[in-house]
């Protein structure tokens, strides 16, 4: 790196993110120096002298650009919505890693019954703050249990009513006996960048943007 050229840090998560990142990236002139998955490190070196990609959980992302430990970074809305956006600008849709988050319950569980308004329902979800609030819309009371994994256990063991979740495909509820019965929204990863480290890194920074957003279409 060159002196007094500063450092950018791009924070993104293993998996589907990743992946679908690796085009923007080359379209921005930036290729990762390893494959994530054959190393046990969590940050790469590029191309690029001035720029390095940190590898953190996909709800974490929001955090690390949020507090600077990453300049910038790729995050799914579903995360971005469940996370304070203080101190994070939000300049880019880049239409990667499209699915939705909806709502799903067993086969022979009657939804539309036990969603009348003014019923009480019980919700197994990470997404605490979407499902509260979507379920708030429709006048509906809902008991909200938090998990991390395996969601769609919730309603085979009776744990819960219904689940809110990302869905892409819909196998693995069809796989589990489970149908989808209500799409809350849209989801597709966004580009987040810290506000300081764009007034203080701007032109750099700035190159970026403008290189994903030509690259996103």
């Amino acid at each position: 790196m060159r002196a007094g050229t500063a450092m950018i840090t791009l924070a993104l998560s293993k998996g589907r993110i990743f992946d679908e990142s690796l085009p923007l990236l080359r379209a921005a002139g930036i290729e990762v120096g390893e494959d994530p998955e054959k190393s046990r490190k969590l940050i790469f070196g590029t191309n690029r002298p001035d720029v390095q990609v940190v590898l953190v959980r996909a709800s974490d992302v929001p955090t690390y650009v949020q507090y600077g430990g990453a300049d910038l970074g790729v995050a799914g809305l579903d995360n971005l919505l469940e996370h304070s956006e203080v101190g994070l600008y939000r300049p880019l849709d880049l239409k990667i890693a499209r699915c939705r988050i909806s709502v799903a319950v067993r086969a022979d569980f009657d939804y539309e019954a036990a969603v009348k308004q003014g019923s009480r329902i019980r919700v197994a979800t990470k997404y605490t703050g979407i499902a509260s609030r979507h379920f708030s819309d429709k006048g509906v009371h809902v008991d909200l249990i938090k998990l991390y994994g395996s969601m769609e256990l919730a309603p085979l063991t009776g744990l819960a009513d219904a689940i809110v979740d990302l869905v892409s495909t819909g196998s693995t509820l069809k796989a589990n006996h489970l149908v989808e019965v209500e799409k809350i929204m849209d989801i597709s990863s966004r580009l987040v960048v810290n506000q300081a480290a764009l007034k203080l890194k701007r032109e750099p920074i700035r190159a970026l943007i403008d290189a994903f957003e030509k690259a996103a279409g």
